[in-house]
């Protein structure tokens, strides 16, 4: 779809229709299925739950303009919410199972449009600025693709001399972590600025607040704001209290959440700049944090996504633990045809799990050559996923589950 939703932007790449054998894998149930595509059964899941479970997402727009998260200025609210009950977190509603085949994806729920190659490291970074037909693409190869969403071909590439750690899109600009430096673009304007500053590399950016935040290599959050005077972005505050590097950032309900090698969670407030709390209920690196609802949701490399909710003293606290087999790398939200929330979760075994929410019931996988660093939200049910090979992969969440043939 393009922007306006009305014509393909990506050309539909059917899967093969080769995998019509329901017999199950014998190698799969030994786990050492290594076939792509099996012709054989590898795995049975439950179904969605009912519609009626399924708390809706009141961001007034029905999707989000963040890259990794469902809405952007909700408030996580006390715990006298309806949807705070912890005990419709991870429950499975209604009966039966579904079968699926081995292959690029399972569940049926999404398809895969297209692939985009060229880059030749891990995909760090995935923008798609507003008001724009281009789709932009980072990785550790050091350059940004930019690819034209019409013909899904690759317009220009920006050699950087330095890896790309971050990117994100916000109106017409598009934000470049990179070692030592912020490069800001205006897709519009055409500006090109450096934002000094950062020591060592910068992992992790977001608005908030009029607002750009940076977290960096050595566990400081740094702040800019926009002088439209001057046409430049001027220090704001330096947010100190992490001992290690920040990795992940998130603005919601007025506040900053920051995520941390030092395996915790801070929160500050978007007006005082001041930490309110720190949550250290992590035992690994905290790779992602996500405001959905009233909720913050948080995944680590410790194998688990933590849901927190406001207590009455105004502290979150977790309401809900996900339990992982493998370490988890990011978190992205976004909402199905009928406005469902679906939580989309990469893990270091190079899979991404489909799930809703709140029941965390699996919709399906995603399976990549390698880790998933860069998931994308766009328009019309469309996102982006970039691995560590330096593919960039183009998919549509379909509007009902499509059953294996």
């Amino acid at each position: 779809m393009d922007v306006n939703g009305n014509r393909r932007v990506f050309q539909r790449l059917r899967p093969s229709n080769d995998n019509k054998q329901q017999k199950v894998c014998f190698h799969w149930r030994a786990g050492q299925c290594n076939r792509y595509p099996c012709p054989y059964l590898h795995r049975e899941l439950p179904p969605p739950p009912q519609s009626q479970s399924q708390p809706s997402i009141s961001n007034g727009t029905g999707a989000s303009k963040r890259p990794h998260g469902f809405a952007d200025d909700q408030h996580l609210t006390r715990r006298n919410s309806k949807f705070s009950n912890s005990s419709s977190w991870g429950r499975v509603q209604g009966g039966g199972v579904g079968r699926f085949l081995h292959s690029w994806c399972t569940g049926g729920c999404f398809s895969s449009l297209t692939q985009l190659e060229g880059h030749q490291k891990v995909v760090s970074g995935i923008a798609l600025p507003s008001g724009s037909d281009k789709l932009y693409t980072g990785s550790k190869d050091e350059t940004v693709r930019v690819w034209d969403c019409q013909s899904g071909q690759c317009t220009g590439v920006i050699n950087l001399g330095a890896e790309v750690d971050c990117m994100l899109s916000e109106g017409p600009w598009v934000f470049v972590g990179l070692p030592n430096v912020v490069k800001a673009w205006n897709v519009q304007t055409a500006s090109d600025l450096s934002l000094s500053g950062p020591v060592g590399h910068v992992y992790a950016l977001v608005v908030g607040n009029d607002l750009l935040f940076a977290g960096t290599q050595d566990g400081t959050i740094l702040a800019w704001k926009f002088n439209a005077a001057t046409n430049c972005f001027e220090p704001a505050a330096s947010l100190k209290g992490h001992t290690l590097a920040v990795v992940t950032l998130v603005v919601g309900a007025n506040r900053l959440y920051s995520g941390s090698m030092d395996h915790s969670i801070r929160v500050w407030s978007l007006e005082t700049l001041q930490c309110l709390q720190t949550m250290t209920e992590h035992t690994s690196v905290v790779m992602s944090v996500l405001c959905w609802d009233q909720f913050l949701l948080s995944c680590s490399l410790d194998k688990t996504i933590k849901v927190w909710v406001a207590t009455e003293s105004g502290n979150l606290e977790v309401t809900y633990t996900h339990n992982e087999e493998n370490g988890l790398l990011t978190l992205c939200g976004m909402h199905d045809s009928e406005a469902k929330p679906v939580l989309l979760c990469s893990c270091n075994d190079n899979s991404v799990h489909v799930y809703d929410l709140p029941s965390f019931s699996e919709r399906g996988k995603i399976f990549a050559k390698q880790e998933v660093r860069s998931i994308q939200i766009g328009p019309g049910g469309l996102f982006f996923t970039g691995d560590g090979t330096g593919q960039v992969r183009v998919w549509q969440l379909l509007a009902q589950p499509t059953a294996a043939t």
